[in-house]
């Protein structure tokens, strides 16, 4: 009698992208449709952003900045006022184009000279600032997070980690800085900075203020993570193999403690165009005529009145849009990264 040998079985290996597709966390975010429509959303208005010289064509100083004598070139991306456009779009693309110096808002069906497709208020073209706004708040909303984000994420390690009196001061410091009401302090902060530079940029000093007291959330959400971590077994292996503090906080506890914080990150997008709207709305934010949907809005609330419905509605749908998609789609993240709730 003969036997035959079987040929050993293969095992596929899977790439990357397959093992973080078919992961758990991945799996039920998948099966979330309110996340998944936020995620969408959320897209649309990063392409929007991101092609604004070509949904809101370029026009006066903006136009001769790029270096082109017409809108149509724009649209050729073998020339370098397209690549300038979408990528490093001078200061004076984000000046809402002036169709008027009338102040009294002018619907759509009135506008023949321009594409205003939302009207005017204040002689300017509300559908260009809306376009080029949205931009400004994917910018200044990634900015600021990454920002408060980062100096949390250590100064929480380094509480978290070290415990003792160093635990002590900074979770001190957090609860004075807590305890204070945000936007007062946000206001405070930006009035000291604008009085010293009057008439200048608020770019930089709308990002300080939203940023010194944007940090203590994160800092404390992940010191309680870290306290966690830092008991595992695999730290104390690393720590016998000889590795120094900052090693074990940089490679070993942050990465695994970045779950809860990186979620509310999310959440947070959506809140700081909210914020940067309010200033606008309170004259300390961004000069009159620049392309940010509180300007749109400020301007709109000297024409609360049925017949301009145009001048509030249309800004106040980007804003809702915006924060109800980035909101979605971090509820959903946060489910699908929290272990208890698979």
């Amino acid at each position: 009698m003969t036997t035959t040998a079987s040929a050993p079985l293969t095992v596929r290996e899977k790439s990357r992208w397959q093992l973080f597709w078919s992961s758990p966390g991945v799996r039920k975010l998948r099966r979330n449709p309110l996340a998944i429509t936020g995620l969408i959303v959320t897209v649309l208005f990063a392409l929007m952003a991101l092609f604004a010289p070509l949904i809101a064509r370029p026009t006066g100083n903006c136009l001769r900045d790029l270096g082109m004598t017409s809108q149509s070139q724009i649209f050729n991306p073998l020339g370098a006022p397209f690549w300038k456009g979408v990528l490093a779009p001078p200061g004076s693309c984000y000046k809402m184009e002036r169709v008027s110096f009338g102040q009294e808002p002018k619907p759509a069906s009135e506008i023949t000279d321009t594409f205003a497709p939302f009207g005017t208020v204040n002689g300017y073209n509300i559908f260009y600032g809306l376009v080029w706004g949205t931009r400004t708040a994917l910018k200044m909303s990634f900015i600021i997070v990454a920002i408060t984000l980062a100096i949390g994420v250590i100064i929480g390690t380094i509480s978290g980690f070290y415990g003792g009196w160093i635990d002590n001061l900074i979770q001190r410091f957090i609860d004075v800085l807590i305890a204070m009401p945000g936007l007062v302090l946000t206001v405070v902060i930006l009035t000291i900075l604008r009085a010293k530079n009057p008439g200048g940029d608020p770019t930089v000093p709308i990002i300080i203020a939203l940023t010194v007291g944007g940090w203590a959330g994160y800092a404390r959400y992940i010191r309680g993570d870290v306290l966690k971590v830092r008991q595992l077994e695999y730290v104390d292996a690393a720590r016998s193999l000889g590795a120094r503090d900052w090693r074990l906080m940089f490679k070993h506890v942050i990465p695994n403690s970045l779950t809860t914080v990186f979620t509310l990150a999310v959440l947070d997008l959506a809140t700081i165009p909210l914020s940067v709207a309010a200033l606008s709305f309170l004259g300390l934010g961004f000069e009159p005529g620049y392309s940010e949907w509180g300007q749109l809005v400020d301007f709109a609330r000297a024409w609360l009145k049925p017949a301009y419905w145009y001048t509030l509605i249309y800004p106040a749908a980007f804003i809702v849009a915006f924060s109800l998609a980035l909101n979605l789609f971090g509820d959903g993240l946060r489910d699908a990264l929290d272990p208890r709730s698979r």
